[in-house]
């Protein structure tokens, strides 16, 4: 998500959703005592990687992709905007192949109010795309809406996946991103506390109680803490830049768990920190194994927000990343390396 001029922004925005009244014990899930789970670093070998993929037609950055692919179409769904001023559309694109060409779209208009209304998660079933999206991210009281489209480029905005849940651990929540793991839908997404000078979101999850998009939601509590992130920035680091967030769960062949999201390093300038990693677990619940950062931008920058797409052998990550030749300006790239490597990770 937007994480430029945030301190700066802080005073007029934050982000949450709920869902129903009463928040599900992780325990049930995992032993308490696991939490704290350390991971080592594991080198991903890209076999390719290609950066950027396309520039903007009329808007600074691009953030938060969403790659979809329909049958026969790939689409791309995210944040088009600038971090100038934290101001952002829904961007949508689409090409024949996941490295394009990609022919840029008008922006989605959405009739959905809120400030920070951006980072759509979105999925394609049985001819239905479903996008799950926030309203804001720095400020309490948002939610996580619910849309569907047939093409792509027309939408309905149905009820509202999940709201907030004043005054509890998910005062604040944003960038939900839909996932099916088993025979199971679910919705990954950050949430925080009420905060006085940033916001430090951990990862949450919730499960839809009848196995469709449309819900209703139960939460499931949370799935991955400051904590058990080794390579992440503590809580009370006096130069403490943000949490965790930009989260997708995505199912390996194995049957483990993979998930991606984005993390800001301990160490390092601002606007060098962001990096994606991904933790893998036995079980959609947890325990989350970090293997660390696993993307580096090769030059000075850095690099986000991102999803996993996994055809057949190959696994896709399409992220976001911003260096010195973009005029650290965001843009996306495409990285691709055998699936088979994380058959090697206990």
């Amino acid at each position: 998500m937007p994480v430029e001029n945030r301190l700066a922004a802080f005073m007029l925005n934050s982000f949450v959703l709920l869902c129903s009244p009463l928040i599900d014990s992780p325990a049930s899930l995992r032993d308490s005592e696991s939490w704290a789970v350390s991971g080592a670093n594991m080198k991903i070998d890209f076999e390719s990687n290609i950066f950027p993929l396309f520039h903007p037609q009329s808007v600074d950055d691009l953030k938060d992709p969403c790659p979809v692919f329909d049958g026969s179409v790939w689409h791309v769904f995210g944040s088009s905007g600038t971090v100038t001023t934290e101001t952002w559309r829904i961007l949508h694109a689409s090409a024949p192949d996941l490295y394009g060409p990609w022919a840029e779209h008008e922006p989605i208009e959405l009739p959905i109010s809120g400030t920070g209304v951006a980072a759509p998660g979105v999925i394609h079933e049985s001819g239905v795309f479903h996008m799950f999206i926030q309203t804001e991210f720095m400020k309490s009281g948002g939610r996580c809406e619910h849309a569907v489209s047939n093409d792509g480029f027309h939408w309905v905005v149905l009820s509202p996946a999940i709201l907030a849940i004043p005054d509890t651990e998910e005062d604040g929540i944003y960038d939900p991103h839909p996932a099916v793991i088993g025979s199971g839908r679910y919705l990954v997404y950050s949430a925080m506390p009420k905060f006085t000078r940033v916001p430090q979101p951990d990862i949450y999850l919730a499960r839809s109680q009848s196995d469709s998009w449309f819900g209703p939601w139960k939460r499931i509590g949370k799935i991955l803490d400051h904590n058990e992130v080794p390579h992440h920035n503590t809580k009370d680091d006096p130069d403490y830049e943000w949490g965790i967030e930009g989260a997708q769960l995505i199912e390996l062949p194995d049957g483990r768990v993979l998930l991606n999201a984005t993390c800001f390093l301990p160490n390092g300038l601002r606007g060098s920190r962001q990096r994606v990693f991904f933790a893998i677990a036995d079980e959609v619940g947890g325990p989350y194994v970090s293997i660390g950062p696993v993307l580096e931008p090769g030059q000075p920058g850095e690099n986000g927000h991102s999803t996993v797409v996994i055809e057949g052998s190959q696994l896709s990550l399409f992220y976001q990343s911003r260096v010195a030749t973009t005029d650290h300006r965001w843009r996306y790239g495409l990285a691709k390396c055998d699936v088979a490597l994380f058959s090697k990770v206990a």
